[in-house]
């Protein structure tokens, strides 16, 4: 192949660029000495360095890239850019700028590297034949740590080239992004910088207020464009969001590590990545997920009535007068003044726990009151306080409680869970809720499912009354931006438990309704916008064209899609070639299995072999056998039993080569091969099991196989792509 001939010059270019950040990198360590504080060093001296040593460590980080690189190519704004022998002046006098992960100046403070995030980068990712934006060129390079390998060149104006594909989708830098695309997967997602295409940066650089919604199908990259909108608005609005944070949601804690090193790699390690559980104000314990019936009444908003109701019972009034003694004489609190106190605090207070003193003070008064002689309330207090029938009074008019405890409560209870669903829930849906009562309820391990209900009671409940409280101290956390994945899923409650984290009511939220596979399945966006914070018009955005799948696997996908997601339209391949998938037959040996069950033996055989034969396929990438929930330990255990060293998606994410991911956690993620396992299962076990089949059909980056021994759905079956012909 020959070589570009300004591969040696722009080779150089970046070998200096290198230095300059080497450069940076000293002075921002030198600003530690910049402030020297002694023993007898003034309390401004002291805040001064600790200000310093902040903005030393914040800068260390943003230069730190560690593999990545750090200049990804280059834009020239005029013809005199395009000579590189042209004397004087620096490249940006001549219109010539060069884009990278990080700003970078020389000595001079003369720009070497533009910050990718810039406004005068944008043309590098949204320039086109028809709207060239100003440019002659844009050129990319592709590099391996500090090395350029090759550059790939966009001619505008009178000089452009076609390049891409007239009869394909229009992509700019095709030769890097194939590139980037064909390289084997690592277990963690990879940022998309030095790539992102037209319609990618149009969502990136998008207004931050109100709220953003973008549907993107497989392959698309939304979860790496949202992510890389949050790194571009913390750069763009570094204040206030600095201060106000970033929080960027996903599906589950699988998910957050597979995307965990995006943002650090894009020089921002301050956005918090979290689940909905992570988000509890309350340290409680958050495992495993509800099933049926119970995850769907869980997630419903009726659920908001429900723990109103189960609060409001436990605001009351006493059943019998309360009688103390108090010195000589005996003081009483009747009834109804016990109702009438109760009903004050509910009118005056919005939070029950906040009512608590206010009730403790009415007591302890109407017990003064009703002395025959003029009595303190304080020392009435003060002496009656420690009480066992006085505590006990306070505990039933209005106790103080957590959020476990009073889910703990009221679910344990079956009279007040059906006092509390009476005209709200079913008799059925209310027993789904029921679970056995915890003595302590610090000990229960809630599913993901509670954790919205846990922070709703947090709503209602406010802090524990404490003596000494730090302002701001048990308040729930508000992030200026929020970014939501894989939103489709998302339950009322869920929702809901977002918007209070939002401060401003400014999210990003993405995912696709085809890929809507949980209890809680949209059929549109209009059912989430209607739950999200409505301040401004939200906003939407699609992104139409398919980077990661090969176009043989996106058509076997498409003919599950049209089942299960009639009204929606696959995304456009840009990659036409790769190979085709393949379907095996575990039946095919001749053993049967009994009517609707699985023939362990000869399913696992062909999993076994399936997987071996993509590991020999893919080298050094990596494999996911994707299987209904019932079969991963079947599954492992013959992976195991053949020598296959693997792990499971629950336990080591997918730090190994070959990973055994039921396919309620597939989704986001991205393979160089996937092994689909017995698509029939899949689809009777799953709540949503088309769209459950369409996910996990369209992970893989390189290869594709299904693996079945019941017979395969019929969008599958026919026309049949062939037995094991294909491998």
């Amino acid at each position: 192949m020959d070589t570009h001939p300004e591969l040696e010059h722009e080779q150089a270019y970046v070998d200096h660029a290198y230095e300059c950040l080497e450069g940076t990198r000293r002075a921002a360590t030198r600003m530690g000495s910049m402030v020297e504080v002694g023993r007898g060093g003034t309390e401004q001296a002291r805040f001064e360095r600790e200000v310093i040593y902040d903005t030393m460590a914040h800068r260390l980080d943003q230069l730190e890239l560690g593999d990545a690189a750090l200049c990804f190519g280059r834009i020239d704004t005029t013809v005199e850019g395009l000579d590189l022998q042209a004397g004087g002046g620096s490249p940006a006098d001549r219109g010539t700028f060069y884009i990278g992960r990080v700003a970078v100046a020389d000595d001079q403070q003369e720009p070497v590297v533009v910050d990718w995030r810039a406004p005068v980068a944008e043309p590098f990712y949204r320039a086109t034949g028809p709207e060239p934006l100003g440019l002659v060129r844009r050129r990319h390079f592709a590099t391996r740590n500090r090395t350029v390998l090759d550059i790939d060149d966009e001619l505008f104006g009178e000089a452009a080239s076609a390049l891409n594909n007239p009869d394909g989708p229009s992509v700019q830098g095709h030769g890097a992004l194939i590139t980037a695309l064909t390289t084997a997967r690592t277990g963690r997602l990879g940022d998309i910088v030095a790539t992102i295409q037209g319609e990618q940066d149009e969502v990136i650089r998008a207004p931050m207020p109100g709220v953003l919604v973008v549907q993107g199908g497989p392959g698309t990259g939304k979860t790496v464009v949202a992510l890389h909108r949050a790194a571009y608005l913390l750069y763009t609005h570094r204040f206030p969001l600095e201060g106000q944070g970033v929080l960027v949601v996903g599906p589950n804690r699988l998910f957050l590590g597979y995307i965990e090193q995006v943002l650090p790699s894009l020089g921002e390690a301050g956005v918090q990545l979290s689940v909905l559980a992570d988000l509890l104000a309350d340290q409680v314990l958050v495992r495993g997920y509800a099933q049926g019936l119970t995850a769907r009444v869980k997630g419903d908003a009726r659920m908001v009535r429900v723990l109103s109701r189960a609060l409001r019972d436990r605001q009351r009034g006493l059943r019998a007068p309360l009688k103390v003694g108090f010195g000589l004489q005996t003081l009483r609190l009747s009834v109804a003044d016990s109702w009438r106190i109760a009903n004050e605090a509910r009118r005056r207070f919005r939070r029950h726990n906040a009512a608590r003193r206010y009730v403790e003070a009415e007591v302890f008064a109407a017990l003064a009151d009703s002395a025959r002689a003029g009595v303190d309330p304080v020392s009435v207090a003060e002496q009656l306080r420690g009480r066992l029938e006085v505590r006990e009074a306070l505990e039933w008019m209005w106790p103080v409680l957590t959020p476990a405890r009073l889910l703990n409560d009221v679910f344990g209870s079956p009279a007040l869970l059906a006092h509390a669903c009476e005209g709200v829930l079913t008799a059925e849906e209310c027993a789904s809720l029921g679970m056995p009562r915890c003595s302590d309820a610090t000990d229960i391990a809630w599913t993901h499912d509670d954790a919205p209900l846990l922070d709703e009671a947090r709503a209602l409940l406010g802090a524990r009354p404490r003596k000494r409280r730090q302002p701001g101290e048990d308040d729930v956390r508000t992030y200026g931006h929020i970014v939501v994945d894989e939103a489709q899923d998302l339950s009322p409650m869920q929702l809901r438990m977002l918007n209070r984290r939002s401060l401003n009511g400014s999210m990003t939220v993405v995912g696709d309704i085809a890929q809507s596979t949980g209890q809680w399945a949209h059929q549109s966006w209009d059912e989430i916008l209607d739950l999200l914070p409505s301040r401004r018009p939200p906003r939407r955005a699609e992104l139409t064209i398919g980077y990661r799948l090969p176009a043989p696997n996106m058509e076997l996908a498409a003919r599950v899609l049209r089942l299960a997601a009639p009204g929606l339209t696959p995304p456009q391949s840009i990659r036409h070639d790769g190979d085709p998938p393949v379907i095996v037959d575990a039946a095919s040996d001749g053993v049967a299995s009994a009517a609707g069950q699985v023939a362990d033996e000869p399913l696992t055989r062909a999993v076994v072999a399936t997987t071996v034969a993509e590991l020999e396929a893919v080298g050094v990438g990596n494999v996911a056998v994707i299987c209904p929930s019932s079969l991963v330990s079947t599954v492992s255990d013959a992976l195991a039993a053949a020598g296959i060293d693997h792990g499971q998606a629950t336990r080591h994410g997918l730090d190994t080569q070959v990973t055994v991911v039921p396919v309620g956690l597939v989704k986001g993620l991205e393979l160089d091969a996937s092994v689909v396992v017995e698509p029939a299962r899949i689809v009777a076990e799953e709540a949503q099991g088309m769209r459950a089949l369409y996910v996990a059909l369209t992970r893989a980056t390189k290869r594709l196989a299904v693996v079945h021994h019941q017979p395969l759905p019929d969008c599958l079956a026919e026309p049949r792509i062939n037995g094991q012909d294909n491998r």
